[in-house]
């Protein structure tokens, strides 16, 4: 744990001259603003004022004083803002009232609280996102592809390339480290994976891949986007999320004696995503595009259902590796990278806390392949479907126990207003599909 003198030393023997303070709104968009040196040991001390009333999922403009209180924890140089004058750094803020307590509607402390409800029962929630990404020429327009590559594919003369390096070159540099990348199925999609860390300083990590990712795209000359499906008749872009649970240096997850090597920690953990996860997608997949993604014959999951090693099933415990008893986990293959990290970590930690505290039963797993099944027989195996699309996720998510105390109501109640309203302006569009398919025979 790092605190403030350790702050202050860095600024002074890094010659830090700026240091932007990084939030987030409840939908999960980056918010900054840049502070001094001169400021660093006062914000450090009693935080930065600025008025809550504009961001989304805030205060209302007559409760508007908000405070942005540095995490020493968090501090990192920006390595491609320029250093002649003096280097620029980031901080990631926790958000109070003015009297110091926590603000309720900070997607930071919602994962946070559900943190300590793990710690009060001995664990530790560590976290591994596989962020997919696209690359195109720019954000205008029909999507244009920068190439025709596939899974794995080493394209050649293609600018991802130089643009993935120098991506993880800097992710790297400012201490986050990186597994993989590599091209990923469809046309100019791209993934780049980060190393297993405890939740919230993944969480911290995702907010700030998703904007080197932007930043490294712009320095090439292209555009980088989330975007859950920007493609017609492609794969979308997912976020599986390996997760585990430590007790200590010990994974919870594992039991030598189980035939899956799974522990009773880790099954009643997975039927707690199982059962919860309908009610907590609208965290996952929170936009309507999200959907878009989440339908057959594109390798996003659509049914509720788990299983060992099969990448077609919504939840996959990766195969078990002897000696490698730390890397037992469990895989959540249906957010999308589009989510907000903290609230999303934070629901599936509710969830699969559920099922431990609960002792939900884990029905066996279905090891054929879901999607050759007939709906009949789906039913007759209690396959469940995921929300087809953002109303269904949003009229679920209102009836939810579990999503109201894992948000808390500030956040549960702002999400679903600000979903409804994405909603209904949706709705009321006309689209270029309803004027190719109906205007030429209305």
């Amino acid at each position: 744990m790092k605190d403030k003198e350790y702050v202050l030393k860095v600024a002074k023997d890094q010659n830090i001259r700026f240091i932007r303070l990084w939030f987030t709104d409840i939908l999960g968009f980056l918010k900054s603003f840049s502070i001094t040196v001169a400021e660093l040991e006062h914000a450090l001390e009693e935080g930065m004022g600025f008025d809550g009333s504009s961001i989304e999922g805030f205060v209302r403009i007559d409760e508007s004083d908000m405070i942005a209180l540095p995490d020493p924890n968090t501090l990192s140089l920006l390595p491609w803002r320029p250093k002649e004058q003096g280097a620029v750094a980031r901080m990631f803020c926790d958000i109070t009232y003015p009297d110091g307590s926590p603000y309720e509607g900070d997607p930071r402390q919602v994962l946070k609280r559900t943190l300590k409800r793990a710690s009060d029962l001995g664990y530790i929630f560590y976290v591994g996102p596989e962020l997919e990404f696209f690359l195109f020429k720019n954000a205008k327009g029909t999507p244009e592809t920068l190439d025709d590559g596939g899974y794995f594919d080493l394209t050649p003369l293609d600018v991802a390339t130089d643009m993935r390096k120098d991506t993880i070159l800097c992710l790297e540099a400012m201490g986050i480290p990186v597994e993989y990348s590599h091209h990923e199925v469809a046309p100019s999609q791209h993934e780049i994976d980060l190393r297993y860390a405890d939740a919230l300083t993944m969480a911290d990590n995702t907010m700030t891949y998703r904007l080197v990712v932007k930043e490294f795209a712009m320095k090439h000359g292209v555009y980088a986007t989330f975007m859950p499906k920007p493609i017609f008749g492609e794969n979308g872009s997912g976020m599986h999320v390996h997760q585990s649970l430590f007790k200590g240096d010990r994974n919870a997850f594992f039991d030598p004696k189980d035939e899956n090597h799974l522990s009773d920690v880790a099954k009643k953990y997975i039927a707690g995503l199982m059962k919860h996860v309908s009610e907590i997608t609208l965290v996952l997949n929170q936009w309507v595009n999200s959907y878009k993604r989440l339908i057959p014959g594109y390798e996003a999951p659509v049914y509720i259902s788990w299983a060992m090693r099969n990448r077609s099933d919504m939840i996959r415990v990766p195969g078990y590796r002897p000696g490698k008893e730390e890397a037992t986990r469990v895989e959540l293959r249906s957010p999308d990278p589009a989510c907000n990290p903290y609230l999303a970590f934070a629901v599936m930690l509710a969830a699969g806390l559920e099922g431990i505290e609960k002792g939900y039963e884990l029905q066996p797993a279905y090891q054929g392949n879901i999607y050759e099944l007939t709906e009949e027989k789906r039913a007759e195996l209690g396959i469940e479907t995921l929300p087809e699309d953002l109303y269904e996720a949003i009229k679920v998510s209102e009836k939810s126990d579990l999503l109201r105390r894992a948000l808390g109501d500030h956040v549960w109640k702002s999400l679903i207003e600000n979903k409804r309203m994405e909603w209904n302006r949706f709705r009321a569009q006309v689209t270029s599909f309803e004027i190719d398919e109906y205007l030429p025979v209305l």
